[in-house]
């Protein structure tokens, strides 16, 4: 069952949600709103291969905001480190900027138990949009689990900001 901003509010109270600046005034409905990192990541090589790591190229967003550009993936992250052991996540636009034609997560919504960490943001946009950092650009909803909790302990533990794919990880290129 999905938690509601209230119920939000009490896990974070006594530390069963963790999420850095917590601000109630984020608070929603049925989740929490957060913020947008300066850092941006983008892939400039015309051809990324699964099998190697790819290299990214970093940026980082001035006051006045950055230009994206359609037909791009960008790499962005939350401002806030946020997670729970106790209850998995999921990430989601807010609606203001999806009517902005700005998508921030096209595939890897899902957080784990135990992932408390800024989230990567993978970010396209229907055409040229500015962007700024600190801009409320999506809400996170915590959920009740069922069963006992198996904390995530993956490739992207420990990150502070935006990551490019680690997939190559978890792959053997055919002998």
């Amino acid at each position: 069952m999905i938690l509601t901003g209230a119920q939000i509010l009490a896990e974070v109270e006594v530390g069963r949600i963790h999420i850095d600046d917590f601000d109630a005034e984020r608070l929603e409905p049925n989740s929490y709103g957060f913020r947008l990192a300066a850092d941006i990541l983008t892939y400039e090589k015309g051809v990324i291969d699964c099998y190697e790591l790819p290299e990214a190229v970093h940026t980082v967003m001035s006051p006045d905001g950055m230009v994206l550009e359609p037909g791009r993936l960008y790499l962005g992250s939350t401002m806030e480190a946020m997670g729970s052991p106790h209850h998995a996540a999921t990430l989601y636009a807010c609606r203001s900027a999806s009517t902005l034609g700005i998508w921030i997560q096209y595939s890897a919504p899902l957080g784990h138990s135990g992932a408390v960490f800024p989230w990567t943001l993978e970010i396209k946009v229907a055409h040229p949009v500015r962007v700024y950092p600190g801009m409320i650009i999506g809400k996170l909803a915590f959920w009740a689990m069922q069963g006992s909790a198996i904390n995530y302990d993956g490739k992207y533990t420990g990150s502070s900001s935006a990551v490019a794919s680690r997939f190559s990880l978890d792959i053997r290129r055919p002998q």
